[in-house]
């Protein structure tokens, strides 16, 4: 499979004693430096034992220096990797709570490789977009991935625009797969209710998840709707949740399952992720199968 897109230096900032207001000092109980962004759905997919290509690029900078050591780690696969004798900085401060997280993000400039040319030279069995992509060049590239025979799969993370911007809607109908949040479909369709969001997405995509944190997770797929209960659970952080999430999903997916057990594998690995700081907690394959068994049945 190919993904294509950034990593980001996480920098977590846990627990803060009261909130943040200009000309004010704030202390954290807890803090780290992760990797996170698209770094977080290649090492939870290398977890679940994938082989993943993963297209995004590294400078000369301590922070793309500290993520590639990382990626290295995990053992993932750098065909891929684009090295830069400048700074490449992707920077995220994260200011996070047990129920929700507040981000700040810094980004160097860098053109990607046009998607169209990743897809003739991988022809992955899927493609991976960590973020919500529309616009021409998007549209095109999709409709390559499918001449391939690649499935898409795309997230939405907190992209501006509507199904009303030029291009989106009609990029959208070339994913196979979508998987925002609630408050990313509730936005993107302009609606009120989870129920009018899933109608307005059905429309378009032949398989749509709304990841809903504590609630769980809905998704429709031809039509026919599943639900699925979350993992009780004290959550510690919930950055990255729901790039492990989309990890749990794709691979019960490219593993032959069908949906309710693809949204089981993803609920699991979203609830896994929150019980550590940033991705440390994405499961292994062994640790996906024990959380799994915690599901509530319904």
């Amino acid at each position: 499979m190919l993904i294509a897109g950034p990593w980001f230096a996480d920098l977590i900032f846990r627990g803060l004693s009261r909130p943040i207001l200009p000309g004010t000092e704030v202390f954290a109980e807890d803090f780290c430096l992760l990797p996170g962004g698209a770094f977080t759905l290649a090492m939870a997919l290398r977890r679940l034992g994938h082989d993943v290509a993963w297209s995004t690029d590294f400078g000369n900078d301590l922070f793309s220096q500290h993520v590639l050591s990382l990626a290295r780690a995990e053992g993932l696969n750098e065909i891929s990797f684009r090295h830069h004798p400048m700074p490449m900085r992707n920077i995220t401060v994260v200011f996070s709570d047990s129920r929700d997280r507040a981000m700040a993000s810094y980004q160097d400039p860098v053109s990607p490789p046009p998607l169209t040319a990743l897809l003739t030279q991988h022809r992955p069995r899927m493609l991976l977009l960590p973020t919500l992509q529309y616009g021409r060049a998007t549209r095109a590239a999709l409709g390559v991935a499918h001449e391939l025979g690649t499935q898409v799969f795309m997230d939405c993370q907190d992209v501006p625009g509507t199904l009303d911007t030029p291009m989106l809607r009609d990029t959208l109908a070339q994913v196979d797969i979508f998987a925002p949040n609630t408050d990313e479909a509730l936005r993107l369709t302009s609606t009120t209710t989870v129920e009018d969001a899933l109608d307005a997405l059905a429309d378009l995509v032949d398989t749509v998840i709304i990841k809903r944190g504590s609630a769980g997770a809905t998704a429709v797929q031809r039509g026919r709707r599943y639900d699925i209960a979350s993992i009780p659970l004290a959550a510690v952080d919930t950055t990255g949740a729901g790039d492990c999430f989309n990890a749990g999903f794709i691979h019960a997916q490219l593993t032959g399952h069908q949906l309710p057990d693809c949204l089981a594998a993803a609920v699991a690995s979203g609830a896994a992720a929150t019980t550590d700081l940033g991705c440390r907690a994405a499961p292994t394959l062994v640790e996906l199968q024990q959380w799994i068994c915690r599901i509530p049945h319904q």
